[in-house]
Parts: C-alpha cells; sequence; structure tokens
C-alpha cells in the first residue's frame, strides 16, 4: 500500500460480515464453544429470577396475610419453669384501643391417634389444643371441609382439624360418623382447615372447644397462647404494652412476637444460597471462556491464508485485529442470548409452578448479557492479536 495514502475503512455491516463469517461456516464448533457460556448465563439468570420470584411471592402473601397479627405466649420463670398468662389477658387485651381482634388456645397434654389400636409412642408431634371460635379469622385461615366449631359442638366430643395434622392422620375428607381417637375417648371431626401460613401451630394441631377440653382432657383453661389483630399503623405502639397488659404482675414472663417478621426475614434471606449457585455459574462463564479463546486460536491457525490474502489486499493490522476480536465477542453474546432466554425460561415455568409472578431481574439478564461480552472481549484478545501480528507473505505460504 502507497503511503500517503488513506487506509480503507470496513462498514459495520462488512465488519459484521467479515466478523461472522467464521461462525457461519464452523456452525457446530461454533455452538460448542457457545454452550460454556450459555450454561453460566442460564445459571444466573436462573438463580436470581427464582430467587426474585421467591421472594416476590412471599412478600405478596405477607401483604394478603396482613402483617398486624401478634402473638402473646406464655414464657419462663426466673427458675426456669413454664409460665402461665392469667385467665384474664385475654380480656386484658381487648381493652388496648387500637386491638380489633383477640383469640386465643390453650395446649393440652392429651394425643390423638387414627384410632386406639395405633401405639401410644407414634403421636406424630400433633397437638391438642382448645381453640376459642373466631381463631380461623384471627390467623387468616378458613375451613377446607366441614365446619369449624361453634358454640354447641365446642361443649361436645366435636375436634378439627388443622391441615398437616389431617394429612398425617391419613384424613383427607370429612363424612358423617368421622372419629379420632383423643385423649382416650372418641372425638367427632367437624372439619378440615386451610394451612394458617402465620400461625403453623395449628397446622400440627387439632382443635376442641375450651369447655370440652376443661370436661374430658383435663384443661385448666388457662391460655397458652394469644392472638392479637390491630390497626395496623399501630402494630408497634400494641406490641410495646402486650406483656404489662397480659400479665401486670410479671411482664418478663410473657413472649410478644410478630408472625410476619419471620416470614419478611425469610423473604430478605432468599438470596443467602445464591452464592453458591452464581459460584458455580462463574466456573461455567470460565468454562466458556476458555472454550471461546481456544476455537479462536485454532481459527487464525486455520485461517492463515484468509488473513494473507486480506492483508496483502490492503487490510490493516487493526481491521485484523478488529475483525477476530468482533468474531469472539459475538460467538460469546450468542452464548448469552440463548443462556438469557433458557435461564428466563426456567424462571417462568417455576414460578408458575409455585403460582408466583415471574420476576426477571434486570440485573440478571443485562448482567448476563454483559459478562458474555466482556468474556468474549477478553477471550478473543490474544487470538485477535495473533492473528493481527501474521506478516502477508508468511501467511500466504500455507495457500
Amino acid at each position: 500500500m502507497r503511503a500517503g495514502l488513506d487506509s480503507p475503512r470496513l462498514s459495520v455491516s462488512d465488519l459484521a460480515r467479515v466478523a461472522s463469517f467464521g461462525l457461519r461456516t464452523r456452525r457446530v464448533r461454533a455452538a460448542l464453544s457457545a454452550l460454556g457460556i450459555a450454561i453460566g448465563v442460564a445459571a444466573i439468570v436462573a438463580v436470581l429470577g427464582f430467587s426474585s420470584s421467591s421472594q416476590a411471592g412471599l412478600l405478596a402473601e405477607i401483604d394478603r396475610l396482613g402483617t398486624n397479627l401478634l402473638t402473646v405466649t406464655n414464657g419462663q420463670t426466673l427458675f426456669g419453669q413454664t409460665a402461665e398468662l392469667p385467665l384474664t389477658a385475654p380480656g386484658m387485651i381487648r381493652r388496648i384501643g387500637p386491638v380489633t381482634q383477640v383469640q386465643y388456645t390453650g395446649s393440652t397434654t392429651a394425643n390423638v391417634y387414627r384410632s386406639p389400636y395405633i401405639p401410644v409412642v407414634n403421636t406424630n408431634g400433633l397437638g391438642v389444643r382448645a381453640a376459642s371460635l373466631g381463631l380461623p379469622h384471627a390467623v387468616r385461615t378458613t375451613v377446607a371441609q366441614g365446619v369449624y366449631l361453634n358454640a354447641a359442638t365446642a361443649r361436645e366430643p366435636v375436634a378439627v382439624v388443622g391441615a398437616q395434622a389431617a394429612s398425617l392422620l391419613g384424613i383427607d375428607r370429612i363424612y358423617p360418623g368421622e372419629r379420632v381417637w383423643l385423649g382416650g375417648m372418641w372425638f367427632y371431626l367437624a372439619g378440615i382447615l386451610e394451612p394458617a401460613v402465620l400461625a403453623p401451630e395449628i397446622d400440627d394441631s387439632v382443635l376442641v372447644g375450651f369447655a370440652a377440653a376443661e370436661r374430658w382432657l383435663g384443661l385448666d383453661v388457662h391460655p397458652t397462647t394469644i392472638y392479637v389483630r390491630s390497626v395496623t399503623s399501630e402494630t408497634a405502639a400494641v406490641q410495646s404494652v402486650l406483656s404489662v397488659t397480659a400479665n401486670p404482675e410479671a411482664p418478663n414472663e410473657v413472649d410478644v412476637s410478630q408472625p410476619s417478621a419471620a416470614l419478611t426475614a425469610r423473604a430478605d434471606a432468599q438470596g443467602a444460597l445464591n452464592s453458591l449457585f452464581l459460584g458455580l455459574g462463574a466456573v461455567s462463564l470460565l468454562v466458556g471462556a476458555v472454550g471461546v479463546a481456544n476455537i479462536m486460536l485454532i481459527g487464525v491457525l486455520e485461517r492463515r491464508s484468509e488473513i494473507g490474502l486480506r492483508r496483502s489486499l490492503g487490510a490493516t493490522k487493526g481491521q485484523i485485529r478488529t475483525q477476530f476480536l468482533v468474531e469472539a465477542i459475538l460467538l460469546a453474546l450468542l452464548g448469552g442470548a440463548a443462556g438469557v432466554a433458557a435461564g428466563a425460561i426456567s424462571t417462568i415455568v417455576y414460578a408458575h409452578l409455585k403460582h408466583w409472578t415471574a420476576v426477571v431481574p434486570t440485573t440478571a439478564w443485562a448482567g448476563g448479557l454483559a459478562a458474555a461480552i466482556l468474556i468474549g472481549a477478553i477471550a478473543g484478545l490474544l487470538p485477535a492479536i495473533r492473528a493481527a501480528q501474521l506478516s502477508p507473505t508468511e501467511a500466504l505460504r500455507t495457500v
């Protein structure tokens, strides 16, 4: 090329056509090289998508259940013994202005079995609790089958089972005459509850009326757990006075908690294991980068005649270098795009199965594509430099 003449410039379309030539002529090799990057990006997008969708579903569940539920339970005395809530505790709590609902349960020592022929040690970890009549509404659950206790059945040997308790007892429906062996006698079943997300202890319990528990199960009618609903904006203020209101003589023997706080903490901790899976995704990306670098180095060796011909026709070192660098970036970008698509589809399917709203964070797909481009640029840099350093005469020797 004569001195003084400007070097020819490649347009964007010409550069894309020249850079994609190697990918179009070696499709299988290019696809296999991009596979590592696709797997890594898909893992990153899927992990972040699963986590975000799970978090969104859990927060939506919290919003539905409300954050204004507080529980008051009997704590321990100074001597480490189980304390006792006063009989007047529910009534005293009802006097707090912002409180809208107060329901309670009392734990018994009775065990429940499907029949009297079950060994006594096979309790399945189920508890038997006396429950007030408005409990389901307070903990935001409903009756899945049958009916809940009422003023009449609460005085009779009649029970309602929680969702998990029904499963462990092998009860999937309520039919006339359905009974369980409870406290050494038969109790008729009135209904099965839906899962109580904010009160999981209800799921593992069989519920009877306080009058029935006192008469047949020896309950002393002291409440052990009180469920309190308040005006949402006043929940913190109500929580601060619950212990002293429930037991003025020994407020230190009362435990107060907010069940939704545990769910919120769970939502915040959804990404706790993400680092492990993101690390696996990064390893896949590294393997993909090695594959891209390998195919580009091989491509330089195989295409020396092409490089020599282009150099002899006036292509500059910079154009050769740009060609192979863009080719590596395109290869990695194709793998990244395939990975983003696979990760997004996985997230959508998983969220649909869990009945959540599918969420694919922008940081996931945009970060995946950016990582792919960066990896392509880094992996293709050395092969591009080697291709540009080939002299036309030496390259044409292979023709």
